[in-house]
């Protein structure tokens, strides 16, 4: 646990999935981003399902909830899904309450982000908070490209919104004392990455704009990103006010590392110091 202003903030882990490798890194060759996550036999690379919780006066916010539980056996082997849990057992296992959860922000709606939203008879697993999401999100998830349009599924969201849980922000927002909600549109329309911040420290949830540690290097850009040249522009900007200020960077998806520092390297940005959570 780190403290943030007014906010305890804590990694839940929600389970491991794994996800082709050539995808993951889009023009980068294997030869480079082996080094750092080795493929299986497969081609897939480890990935972890990593939440953020953020405990203050009155409030419990949860940001994202993995990808839950709703996949049938054909789907969980061909995206190597293990120890998947709903958000709620997630929190148990991690020693917290989930009757405390007050608000969930979603960054957005794919299935490994948004999957942990619902159960498998289609009732929200938090039916007493408040969902947070892009407007312009929602409304992409509901028709999206054919680019991305595997990745949502009905079932996870459409149960939140039929009961009126979403609560539905336009761009840049402060939504709370200390938790800044900021729309990125590379990986997909209106994805937000949150920024829990004081007055000396700033931690950045950044979801799929940067999914590992490996992605800190500009060109290292998905090709599951529906605009690749966005991402490397809302990138650099948003690294180097993080390098420039000392943020922190929360990763979702790394599976060795919940957050570290950003540094300039010599062609662009490197990891800095780890941050630990225990």
């Amino acid at each position: 646990m780190i403290r943030i202003g007014r906010y305890a903030v804590h990694a839940i882990p929600s389970g491991d999935f794994a996800l082709d490798g050539g995808s993951m890194f889009g023009v980068v060759p294997r030869p480079i981003w082996e080094k750092s996550n080795p493929p299986d036999e497969r081609n897939r690379i480890a990935l972890a399902m990593r939440l953020l919780l953020l405990r203050g006066p009155g409030r419990t916010w949860l940001v994202d909830t993995g990808v839950g539980d709703k996949w049938g056996d054909k789907e969980n082997t061909i995206y190597r899904v293990e120890n998947a849990l709903l958000p709620d057992e997630a929190l148990r296992r991690a020693g917290f309450d989930p009757g405390e959860i007050t608000d969930v922000l979603l960054t957005h709606f794919h299935f490994d982000h948004g999957g942990g939203s619902t159960r498998r008879d289609g009732t929200p697993v938090f039916p007493n908070a408040r969902h947070h999401v892009q407007r312009r999100q929602l409304e992409w998830a509901r028709d999206p490209a054919p680019k991305d349009r595997a990745s949502y599924r009905p079932p996870d969201f459409m149960p939140l919104y039929e009961q009126g849980l979403l609560v539905l922000h336009d761009g840049r927002d402060e939504i709370a004392d200390g938790i800044e909600v900021l729309p990125m549109e590379g990986h997909t329309e209106a994805m937000q990455v949150v920024r829990v911040f004081d007055r000396e420290t700033s931690l950045l949830y950044v979801a799929d704009l940067v999914p590992t540690r490996s992605h800190i290097r500009l060109p290292f850009v998905m090709a599951y990103d529906n605009r690749p040249l966005q991402t490397m522009r809302e990138k650099e900007e948003l690294l180097s006010r993080a390098a420039d200020e000392g943020w922190i960077l929360f990763f979702e998806h790394d599976p060795g590392c919940a957050a570290c520092r950003v540094v300039r390297g010599g062609r662009d940005f490197e990891p800095g110091p780890e941050v630990t959570f225990a």
